[in-house]
């Protein structure tokens, strides 16, 4: 468990300066063409949550755990709809971001989704 908890701080930790980076730009989007934001931020949040409840252990994340892995996804989730010209204040739960993931295998299409789902209701 405590590898988890290493592992969750050390992304909490980096999708907070991403955050904070992406939101400090005055322009009203950031750059993001590799999709870093995706692949090595929320993809792997979601992707340890995954883990975690479909590897041969159940983990059980701390309260403390959870809300870190879940706040590093939205922060990094917020950066990369501002890529895309979205300002949003994501909040989406780990869980179906986890969801959208096996269905989908994709973590590009996972933000897709999640991003586009908020902003239809505004067009």
């Amino acid at each position: 468990m405590e590898h988890h908890g290493a592992r969750i701080l050390a992304l909490a930790r980096r999708a907070e300066r991403d955050r904070r980076r992406c939101e400090s730009d005055g322009h009203a989007s950031v750059a993001d063409p590799e999709g870093r934001y995706l692949r090595e931020g929320a993809g792997h949040a979601i992707w340890l949550y995954v883990e975690g409840r479909t590897g041969g252990r159940f983990v059980q994340f701390s309260p403390a755990e959870y809300d870190a892995l879940e706040g590093a996804m939205n922060d990094w989730l917020a950066c990369y709809a501002r890529s895309r010209g979205v300002d949003l204040d994501p909040a989406f739960t780990l869980r179906t971001a986890a969801e959208l993931l096996l269905e989908t295998r994709n973590v590009h299409d996972v933000a897709e989704v999640l991003i586009d789902a908020p902003t239809r209701g505004s067009r």
